[in-house]
């Protein structure tokens, strides 16, 4: 495939610095744990029709195994969610993510960018201080914009500190960070890293602290730098938790910009939804297993909804934990404002055509 259009490129880099809703996509399996090209596509038709704005593949929730040479599975599933995109009448943001040391993480960019890729989504490495991790980000960002990543602990994440931020940020190829440490103090270090480089009005916050998901992007965040007060906000969401009842995100980040606007209705009906959301995702993110059988939990309830064929991972041993299922078979039940399974069953067949 040949790259995009520089017109194209910045019509989508404006739509992502706007906001809008990008799934961390899932990687669909047979039972056999092949890649399940039917169903993978359905998932890219489902999360667009929905109104997403792009697709964030490669990614944790996609699985870090996908990257491993052995499996040849990362360009075969990065160009499946490329071709799909191609199919949708509006534009969409593809976010392709990269992991390991600089050659690596600077031979998937290329590898993203020949597929028509628009940004890369840079995983932190456990065995890199932070000098080396800037370095590697300017490396990628050569090849095509960046957005960081703050991943939590729990996940293969690490702690990084608020002048590593705002080193990052100062980055001109680095475009947004998706922030997902699911710690406010760490959250907020990454609020005053790009306040500190003077990126708050152009570089996008994105939340993936999908224990805080809506009241991240309702808050009005203010960080004081060198006693000026400089305004900062979240503009979307890159979730594994938006991997699942995509409509009801889009609806949910519609009422985010009308609560930032003064519309105190939304503003309430939000604030109610924070709480239940948090509490349904602990259910499908395995909160109380260290997140354990976090995607075999999106993988279930996609099963659910007719959408995967089974929550088969790469891993075998990747399962739902002890109660896990018990867990989501409660907020199923509590929380049916949440869903949006009749939109899934109304289109589920067109989309597995």
């Amino acid at each position: 495939m040949t790259l995009t259009t520089m017109d194209q490129r910045t019509e989508v880099l404006e739509l992502f610095r706007r906001g809008c809703v990008i799934p961390a996509h899932p990687l669909a399996l047979t039972e056999r744990r092949t890649l399940d090209e039917r169903r993978q596509q359905a998932l890219s038709r489902y999360y667009l029709d929905a109104g997403a704005g792009g697709l964030a593949v490669g990614v944790h929730t996609t699985q870090f195994a996908l990257h491993e040479p052995g499996r040849g599975l990362l360009a075969p599933v990065l160009e499946l969610a490329a071709l799909t995109a191609k199919e949708h009448p509006r534009p969409v943001v593809l976010v392709a993510g990269a992991l390991g040391p600089t050659a690596q993480a600077v031979a998937e960019a290329e590898l993203a960018a020949e597929l028509g890729y628009h940004m890369v989504l840079l995983s932190p490495v456990a065995d890199l201080d932070e000098d080396e991790l800037i370095a590697r980000a300017r490396a990628v960002g050569e090849v095509l914009p960046v957005v960081g990543f703050y991943l939590q602990p729990a996940v293969g994440g690490r702690e990084l500190s608020r002048d590593y931020w705002t080193r990052l940020a100062a980055i001109d190829s680095v475009v947004g960070i998706k922030v997902a440490p699911f710690d406010r103090y760490r959250t907020l270090d990454v609020l005053h890293g790009v306040c500190r480089a003077g990126r708050a009005g152009d570089l996008a916050l994105y939340t993936g602290n999908d224990d805080h998901i809506l009241a991240d992007l309702v808050a009005q965040h203010q960080v004081v730098v060198d006693g000026r007060a400089v305004d900062v906000q979240f503009v979307g969401g890159l979730l594994g938790q938006w991997a699942v009842w995509t409509r009801r995100a889009v609806e949910f980040l519609h009422d985010a910009g009308r609560a930032r606007a003064g519309d105190d209705a939304a503003l309430r009906r939000l604030l109610r939804l924070d709480g239940q959301l948090t509490d349904a995702n602990a259910a499908i993110f395995d909160r109380a297993n260290g997140f354990r059988g976090c995607i075999p939990g999106i993988h279930e309830v996609l099963r659910r909804q007719g959408l995967l064929a089974g929550r088969w991972c790469l891993d075998p041993d990747e399962e739902l934990s002890p109660g896990q299922l018990a867990e989501i078979d409660r907020i199923w039940a509590a929380y049916p404002q949440l869903r949006d399974d009749d939109f899934v069953a109304a289109n589920v067949d067109r989309w597995l055509a």
